[in-house]
């Protein structure tokens, strides 16, 4: 069992100097260049980056020193940042678990490179609508875990400044709250890498497996096709979004052998298939658009940034019918600047569109406040 997300804060990370925010099913966020959309995205990938052991070194490959909010901070206040998510649990309103890991410079003394990331503090909570029960308490090299019956006990586990409990304290049957949390995060999928140039994995055939939900890079998008077409059976949603898309086209599938792959065929070639190879950048990149979102089995979470790049206007209304259906099915997090976009998502109902703007170099969203509710709602 995956866990949905109900909320998701970040603070002292790039422009995000703090903020907290109520999660539904599909959250799209339009703004102008520069106010922090993609920051809001990167923060929800570090939190899985916790979950894989890599929060260190993606921090680091950023720099430290860029990473921190720019702002003015208060005396004597060292250099943090922190990003927690509340997972709900299905059907039971207000249970669930809470994750929180802050991040900082390493202490002078630290067995840790100068400008390497060190990971400060993590929790993992269970929340029941009383008092959280703390399950997971670090602090620096200290760690102390509830067990199965839920006595806090000391960890004896070998950590370095950069890596996290959360990745490595990995036994399902002692500590299952961390286990169906480092699971949930794993199973997210982040989309803004789907390249359409000459080289792209886009454009290649693939191995040919079973394969229920597109790769992060799509380089898995033929096996994803081939899935639908010949495994499932199942391509009438995928036909109807593609011929929405450029009427009187369709998508062509063959049988795999080894591999896998795809064409199109177009109303004024009917009997001309187009490889992948030799489709235009933006119907390659709706393709794998559709394939990422309409595959047969969708992550838990699922986050696009821009998605609308190298796609022609025509293309918004089809993309966002596509993102409406995926919302039926999985929870969805998309960053536009694509007002044309949004505004095609806002008719369809099914969505929350939120405008993002700055304040005094700060990312903050129209209507939201500091903890974490919409002035509407209140």
């Amino acid at each position: 069992m995956l866990l949905p997300v109900s909320d998701f804060s970040a603070s002292g990370y790039r422009s995000l100097r703090h903020i907290a925010y109520p999660v539904s099913n599909l959250e799209v966020f339009v703004g102008a260049n520069g106010v922090g959309k993609s920051n809001l995205y990167r923060a929800l990938e570090l939190l899985r980056a916790a979950a894989s052991n890599t929060l260190g070194a993606e921090l680091a490959r950023e720099g430290m020193a860029a990473a921190f909010w720019a702002g003015t901070r208060q005396k004597n206040q060292p250099a943090r940042m922190s990003f927690s998510v509340d997972l709900a649990m299905p059907g039971r309103p207000g249970v669930g678990y809470r994750y929180e890991v802050e991040v900082g410079f390493p202490f002078p003394t630290s067995p840790a490179f100068e400008t390497e990331p060190q990971i400060k503090t993590e929790q993992l909570s269970y929340l029941s609508g009383g008092r959280p029960v703390r399950l997971l308490d670090r602090k620096g090299a200290s760690v102390m875990a509830r067990d199965e019956e839920g006595r806090p006990q000391e960890v004896d586990i070998d950590l370095l400044a950069s890596e996290t409990v959360l990745a490595r304290l990995e036994d399902p049957g002692k500590y299952p709250g961390l286990d169906i949390v480092r699971r949930t995060l794993l199973e997210w999928r982040f989309y803004h890498d789907l390249r359409t140039d000459s080289g792209s994995p886009l454009r290649r055939p693939c191995t040919a497996v079973a394969t229920p939900t597109l790769a992060s890079d799509g380089s898995n998008l033929a096996a994803v096709f081939a899935t639908l077409a010949h495994i499932r059976q199942d391509t009438v949603d995928l036909d109807a979004v593609i011929d929405q898309a450029f009427p009187g086209a369709k998508l062509v599938v063959p049988q795999p052998d080894r591999t896998a792959s795809f064409g199109m065929s177009f109303p004024d070639f009917p009997k001309r298939v187009f490889e992948a190879a030799e489709l235009s950048d933006g119907t390659l990149k709706f393709l794998a658009l559709a394939g990422a979102l309409m595959a047969h089995r969708l992550p838990a979470f699922v986050a696009l940034n821009e998605p609308e790049s190298s796609l022609h206007p025509a293309l918004m209304t089809p993309l966002a019918r596509l993102v409406g259906q995926a919302s039926e099915r999985s929870q969805v997090w998309l960053v536009t600047h694509s007002e044309a976009l949004a505004a095609q998502i806002a008719a369809t109902t099914v969505g929350t569109v939120r405008t993002v703007t700055k304040v005094e170099g700060a990312t903050t969203i129209e209507g939201l406040t500091r903890l974490g509710t919409f002035r509407e709602d209140d």
